[in-house]
């Protein structure tokens, strides 16, 4: 089936390639650019774009059986918890077994976007211009660090974890005294990765409040391997997972951390084979937030202080379309770093746009884009419609109350999903507006 559509895909990392392959299979024509050379997005480790927060030692989060894509299954010899390179690796098979390479344009990104008609303008790093039907943005959303803002001023090294590849690199830590700053994935990582007596002199984590952190396995088993299937109700499968995890991990007081002021669950998850028992061991010190900065001494908000030499901030990422024009505020998130869509793909009211991986997905976001794009290419080839854009907000607000409710307000929660029961829900989505297309073409 071919369609008249013409397709402007922006970035080829998972969720590019995966559209990318999804409208080859329906016949839809498209454009496909990278501003690096190669695919993988963030899973490119030294990616020459600059735009890859991989640091050597990475470990993936998620088990191997829950991120490989449907119809093309990772090695039987992966780990549950691959490095890296494995993971770039199955990214790379995936785009040769299926054909992609040759339709993507490397060393070229889009550097402007502007709605044209009933389409869009898309002015390309060369300097060229050209005319699309339809633009899908898939261009990642852990590229553009969030960095506060701290009084003062810092004597020593100050980076973002973005910029973080090892102890050495690109700051030399063995035998400084260190601060990371946050309690997230990156930060626990890396925090555990310099807290050996043999590597950093002192190893603080400053923290504005405590958090759960989760063990990769749960009685040897890959940990999201048990998580309670969408059939159950929420609420329930919520209720006994926060059960598991207390009986599981006990107090974080047990190990010399503060304790949370939420529920487990409440936060995106952060996941650690090894930060409890540094913790519990005195390698890792978590202390309060940062205040304020005076040369080397680092002043936190409980009336404390000490000294550092390096300062690595795991302070999350900020979503950015920097091809949009900055006036057109309806395309940028707002003020709170909010970014509602509907189905997590469209913005209602705005036509022939679409943002495929946009979300902050438990337990991956590697296959969310393979799921989005069963809707695209049917939308593109006119066997899906969407709803009104009346109708499009209210379920929008609906599912962003649904899925966010269990989360306490922060920037990091603003698009976060339940994978699983996002899934299911879009298939249903998607079955309703084929329907809706139907009836169209019958009337």
């Amino acid at each position: 089936m071919t369609t008249s559509r013409k397709v402007c895909i922006i970035g080829a990392g998972c969720s590019g390639i995966t559209t990318a392959k999804r409208l080859k299979e329906f016949g839809v024509d498209y454009d496909q650019f990278e501003l690096s050379d190669d695919v993988g997005g963030n899973w490119y480790f030294r990616n020459p774009n600059g735009r890859s927060a991989v640091y050597e030692s990475l470990h993936i989060d998620t088990s191997t059986r829950r991120l490989e894509f449907e119809d093309f299954p990772a090695p039987a010899d992966y780990p549950d918890f691959p490095h890296h390179t494995l993971i770039h690796d199955y990214f790379r098979s995936y785009v040769d077994h299926f054909g992609l390479r040759d339709a993507i344009t490397f060393g070229v990104g889009v550097d402007r976007a502007v709605r044209a008609g009933e389409g869009w303008e898309v002015t390309l790093s060369t300097g060229e211009t050209r005319r699309y039907t339809d633009l899908v943005v898939a261009n990642g959303h852990h590229w553009k660090p969030r960095v506060p803002d701290w009084p003062g001023e810092f004597a020593g090294e100050l980076i973002h974890s973005h910029a973080y590849v090892n102890p050495f690199e690109p700051v030399e830590m063995r035998g400084k005294r260190v601060v990371v700053v946050g309690m997230g994935n990156s930060a626990m990582d890396i925090a555990s990765e310099l807290a050996y007596p043999w590597m950093a002199a002192s190893l603080h984590v400053s923290a504005r409040r405590g958090v759960w952190v989760l063990p990769k396995y749960r009685n040897g088993v890959a940990a999201d391997k048990v998580m309670a299937p969408p059939d159950i109700p929420k609420d329930v499968a919520l209720q006994a997972s926060r059960q598991i995890i207390r009986d599981l991990v006990g107090t974080m007081s047990g190990y010399g951390l503060p304790e949370p002021d939420h529920e487990p669950l409440a936060a995106h998850p952060s996941v650690s084979a090894d930060f409890l028992t540094k913790a519990g061991s005195g390698d890792i010190r978590v202390v309060a937030a940062i205040e304020r900065f005076d040369g080397h001494t680092v002043h936190l908000v409980d009336g404390t202080s000490l000294e550092a030499d390096v300062v690595v901030t795991a302070t999350g990422y900020d979503m950015a379309f920097p091809f949009f024009d900055d006036g057109d505020l309806e395309l940028h998130p707002d003020s709170d770093h909010r970014y509602p869509l509907f189905k997590r793909m469209v913005k209602p009211g705005v036509d022939h746009l679409f943002f495929l991986g946009l979300a902050q997905s438990s337990p991956t976001i590697v296959n969310l884009a393979e799921q989005q794009s069963k809707l695209l290419a049917r939308l593109l080839i006119g066997r899906y419609a969407l709803p009104s854009v009346e109708e499009q907000e209210r379920i929008m607000g609906a599912d962003e109350a649904f899925h966010l409710e269990q989360y306490y307000a922060s920037p990091r929660h603003t698009i976060q999903i339940d994978f699983g029961r996002y899934v299911v829900d879009l298939l249903a989505e998607i079955e309703a507006g084929e329907a809706r297309a139907s009836a169209v073409a019958a009337s």
